[in-house]
């Protein structure tokens, strides 16, 4: 697991975070999903079976460059 990251544009030490993912009546943390997106009637995109990783995104405070990883917690 990657604990500290250096900003490759400015080098400054970059904080996590994530980026919420605002959906109907809730607001949830973006994951990453396997494969190319399905339609479902119901639900936009089919993700049951899918492997679904959280994605965390760092920031540098100094230009606002983001990195996001998906990997397990």
């Amino acid at each position: 697991m990657i604990d500290s990251h250096e900003c490759p544009r400015c080098r400054k030490e970059m904080d996590p975070g994530y980026r919420p993912d605002y959906g109907y009546g809730q607001v949830r943390r973006e994951e990453w999903a396997s494969g190319k997106p399905q339609r479902s009637f119901w639900f936009g995109v089919k993700t049951r079976d899918l492997e679904r990783l959280p994605v965390v995104t760092y920031r540098c405070p100094g230009c606002g460059y983001l990195e996001s990883y998906a990997r397990p917690e």
